[in-house]
């Protein structure tokens, strides 16, 4: 999608030594908030942002072992499950009420994937030094002595540091030991309060880049858009200035503090599972009551196949007892 982090060359390298998986990856900038209209101007069709609303990319492979028909099967199923008073129509509610269910979970089982990977000697916390073991290796003074090249020890120093940093604000009772809940909060910190100012500062970290603390113009274009040799500057470059000048530097200074940042990426007064559920609706509501029929979701399998409301495929590859 269009708004990512600048992190590639550290992924990169991430993935040339073994050791490596830093909670420093690439993502959407706005968490669970992205507005409908901010859509990537490659994707035409708007189905890579249903897709990837908030589910990330892992489901879709799953998708690819269906065929269309096998599909629509198997969609049909889940909308029985999302019809929660078996009416036969699909309402937005009922739509939003599945989208955060299957948010809620696509958490759960990431961290479920992580816990026995650095729960080490499964005792049901994650201590840093077992996190911090896993991850980067046994450095016991942290220096990364075995890492010839500079610039790669300096990037593996300043993940460290990123990580300390959020595993002691995710640890709320510094004890240096993460319940599953700490974890979760230390994996997904957009999804927990007390963690938003962690989430703002690294947001600021990955896109200042004169030092100031704070996002210029130019920064905010940067971070999405890198001007290629021979390519004329597209249309949508413009539309994110006007952007940053109206709806981002409310201050009219010029640039984004920590309070401009936090309401462009965590916006508290949207409800993105609502507007995704509005926006399929609006799509595939052929008799525009503002509620679908299990047809017109079949119908127009193509986007919901792909969409969170089926975890961006990876229910349609679920066992039924399962969903």
């Amino acid at each position: 999608m269009m708004r990512q982090r600048s992190l590639l060359g550290l992924l990169a390298l991430c993935a040339s030594v073994a050791f490596c998986k830093p909670t420093s990856e690439k993502k959407e900038r706005v968490h669970h908030s992205k507005d409908l209209d901010e859509r990537d101007p490659n994707d035409q069709n708007g189905f890579q942002f249903d897709h990837e609303a908030f589910m990330g990319r892992e489901g879709s492979k799953t998708f690819d072992q269906l065929t269309p028909e096998e599909s629509k099967e198997r969609l049909g199923k889940i909308v029985d499950r999302i019809d929660h008073d078996q009416d036969g129509l699909v309402t937005a509610d009922e739509l939003t009420a599945w989208i955060k269910r299957a948010q809620n979970r696509y958490v759960d089982d990431n961290v479920k994937k992580h816990w026995k990977e650095y729960d080490a000697n499964r005792d049901g916390q994650i201590s840093w030094e077992e996190y911090r073991n896993a991850t980067y290796g046994f450095h016991v003074d942290e220096s990364f002595s075995d890492v010839s090249n500079d610039e790669d020890k300096a990037s593996y120093r300043k993940m460290l540091k990123r990580d300390v940093r959020r595993f002691e604000t995710a640890d709320k009772d510094g004890d240096k030991m993460a319940t599953r809940e700490e974890f979760t909060a230390f994996l997904h910190p957009e999804e927990f309060d007390y963690m938003k100012p962690i989430v703002v500062l690294e947001t600021i970290e990955d896109i200042d880049k004169d030092g100031d603390g704070m996002v210029d113009e130019k920064e905010y274009v940067g971070d999405m858009y890198s001007p290629v040799d021979g390519e004329s500057e597209p249309d949508w470059v413009k539309n994110e200035q006007e952007q940053f000048r109206r709806f981002r530097d409310l201050n009219k200074d010029g640039k984004m503090d920590k309070e401009e940042v936090e309401r462009w990426i965590l916006p508290g007064d949207y409800d993105h599972a609502m507007a995704e559920a509005k926006h399929l609706i609006h799509e595939s509501d052929k008799d525009e009551d503002s509620k679908l029929t299990k047809q017109e979701i079949v119908n127009n399998w193509n986007m919901f196949v792909g969409s969170q409301v089926t975890n961006y495929g990876e229910d349609l590859t679920r066992k039924h007892d399962e969903l």
